[in-house]
């Protein structure tokens, strides 16, 4: 398992030449369904960012991302950060808010959702948008 803070800021190289093509900045996630379904990377010398989905990453480990391919995908879906974000219940109850996000780099599947009052399992997201995650009441 990993989390969200611990992957920011890799690097993120090609699988073949070893070429930085930066570091990773954020990973979109597709709430409903529980994954990460794709990375940003932030340019190393630029402010330039670019998208690539999670099927294009070969590894994601403690030290590196590793991509075999740089191509940027046909669709990109919107993107929210989830740290810092409220969370609510589908019936509009507070929950706090998320600190980090755990998940399998193997997979990119979501574990659970860090908060202060404790963490949410993946499997009660529901849908997340500009304001807040969304989640099934407990």
């Amino acid at each position: 398992m990993m989390l969200f803070s611990q992957a920011r800021g890799l690097p993120v190289l090609t699988l073949t030449e070893a070429d930085e093509l930066g570091v990773l900045r954020s990973l979109t996630v597709d709430a409903a369904a529980g994954v990460v379904t794709h990375v940003r990377v932030r340019g190393r010398h630029s402010r330039k960012e670019s998208v690539l989905a999670w099927g294009a990453l070969h590894a994601l480990g403690p030290d590196a991302v590793l991509v075999r391919s740089a191509t940027a995908p046909a669709e990109v879906p919107p993107h929210h950060e989830l740290p810092g974000l409220r969370i609510l219940t589908e019936r509009g109850d507070w929950l706090g808010t998320v600190q980090d996000v755990a998940f399998e780099p193997d997979t990119g599947r979501i574990e659970a959702v860090v908060t202060a009052q404790g963490d949410v399992p993946a499997d009660l997201l529901l849908g997340l948008g500009d304001y807040a995650l969304v989640v099934r009441a407990g």
